[in-house]
């Protein structure tokens, strides 16, 4: 394995320095578009009628469609192009955004959001696989991180961006849209609308691929080829421990982590004067979404500390992740609760980009879309099964002891990555 130069923005090429700005830009509208409906889609399925039940189930139909789709189209991805797909995804996000601003049906609401879960798996494997080939053949042997916490960085800042103003637009705009018989949340999902256009077309003339010969069968054959592909990967993983002890991790984080993430308003709104909790709680979604921003800057410094031993990193963060969650469920009051939710937040955006560049480093181009998809179904599969486990010792408990239960499995991720600390040392010296 080749050693890697430490990454110097200044340093690199300018073809390179455009490469990332362009990926930034792209990622930030991208998430921007995204973060519009994040902060009021429960606010906006309540005001359509639906009950808890409803909206748990939605949330079910998203998460098993992307499930189902994701290995199909990582595989697509490497056989047409990643822009292709990419296109494709954005598309299935605006008939989505369309279906749920024509309708207060449970089941059209149900498409829209299988639609969203076909945009997600779409998405899966894609630019991101593009950004790092690119970037490679523009910069060989730099040390990919850095320019990935770039990315993370653009990523999550425009979520959080557009959290702010998808919690907006409805109180600036709202009565408008009811005048007009609209649901004042709709003023969010057709902002939303707008700006996955502009991504539509930023994509077409930013993002630049060199064409692939295009096979129409090459989604049909995408779904055959499941079973093939599932097997190929898990014996890429079985023949590479690292790559098996990296998914594995990442399955028993998100097992712990998804569970706060989706649970915590919930939990915080109680907290709350009930004439601004709603204004508070879409405040703390911004910040949620700002501090992992901030998280993602800090990762490269704190790889930098761990002598960029990225595995090392994970194995930090994830014991830090553990302790902090430990907190967080103890926290009985508003201040101390988002207090330690910040942090919580920022150690979250610490995490992503040690192990992504683990996982580069452990396959080929010709398998990275793929892998990436693997990877995403992974921890689909570990948030469902952590959330559905939450879900049942918060009926029978509460939910602060859910979370502790939960952090049991970061300390089992620590362990993993403790493993592969090892494992990749192992590597290096042969």
């Amino acid at each position: 394995m080749a050693t890697e130069t430490e990454f110097s923005f200044a340093a690199l090429s300018g073809s390179a320095r455009r490469h990332i700005r362009v990926f930034q830009i792209h990622q930030f509208l991208d998430r921007f578009a995204m973060g519009l409906t994040v902060a009021v889609v429960a606010l906006a399925l309540t005001d359509r009628g639906m009950d808890l039940l409803q909206i748990s189930l939605l949330f079910g139909v998203y998460s098993l469609t992307t499930m189902a789709m994701e290995l199909p189209f990582g595989g697509l991805a490497d056989s047409v192009g990643r822009k292709p797909v990419f296109l494709m995804a954005v598309v299935a996000s605006l008939i989505s955004l369309a279906l749920f601003l024509s309708t207060s049906d449970f089941y059209v609401l149900a498409l829209s959001f299988a639609f969203i879960g076909f945009g997600r798996a779409l998405r899966s494997g894609t630019l991101d696989a593009w950004f790092v080939e690119t970037f490679k053949a523009a910069a060989p042997n730099v040390d990919v991180q850095p320019a990935l916490a770039k990315a993370q960085w653009a990523n999550a800042v425009g979520l959080a961006i557009g959290a702010v103003l998808g919690g907006l637009l409805p109180d600036m705009w709202g009565s408008v849209a009811e005048r007009l018989g609209f649901s004042i949340y709709d003023v969010s999902y057709a902002a939303s609308f707008g700006v996955m256009l502009g991504v539509f077309v930023f994509t077409m003339l930013a993002i630049v691929e060199k064409p692939r010969p295009m096979n129409p069968g090459a989604l049909r054959q995408g779904f055959a080829n499941v079973p093939l592909v599932i097997k190929d990967a898990g014996h890429l993983a079985l023949k590479n421990p690292a790559l098996s002890m990296l998914l594995a991790s990442l399955a028993f984080f998100l097992m712990a982590t998804n569970p706060v993430e989706v649970i915590w308003p919930t939990h915080a709104k109680p907290m709350l004067d009930e004439d601004y909790a709603n204004t508070v709680i879409g405040a703390v979604t911004a910040i949620y979404f700002f501090s992992i921003a901030f998280g993602a800057s800090l990762s490269p410094r704190i790889s930098r500390l761990f002598r960029r031993r990225h595995a090392m990193t994970l194995a930090a963060t994830f014991a830090c992740l553990a302790g902090v969650q430990i907190a967080l469920a103890l926290q009985g009051g508003i201040i101390g609760f988002v207090t330690v939710f910040i942090l919580y937040s920022v150690i979250l955006g610490v995490s992503e980009t040690p192990a992504s560049s683990i996982l580069h480093r452990c396959v080929e181009d010709r398998q990275r879309s793929t892998m990436l998809s693997l990877r995403s179904l992974i921890q689909q599969l570990g948030a469902a099964l952590g959330l559905a486990l939450a879900g049942a010792v918060a009926e029978i408990y509460s939910t602060p002891f859910a979370w502790i239960v939960g952090a049991a499995f970061l300390f089992i991720a620590v362990i993993l990555a403790l493993m592969l600390v090892k494992r990749l040392a192992v590597e290096a010296d042969s």
